[in-house]
């Protein structure tokens, strides 16, 4: 099992896959959540380094 395999996925599959096949009538690839979940990872830690920069002890909206 590669590393990337090994990493935990953020975004529940089935309704990625049901938002895109109804919004664009596209089929969706496995590897689209290993994907997506990184970009939920990058946008998380950005989030949590505002919340730390402003002193707080939770993340809130306006830290995305």
């Amino acid at each position: 099992m590669s590393e990337e395999e090994k990493v935990e996925v953020l975004v529940v599959a089935s309704k990625v896959k049901n938002y895109i096949k109804t919004t664009s009538e596209l089929s969706t690839s496995a590897e689209v959540y290993n994907v997506l979940s990184q970009k939920v990872r990058e946008l998380c830690d950005q989030a949590i380094e505002s919340a730390k920069n402003a002193k707080r002890k939770t993340v809130m909206a306006k830290d995305f």
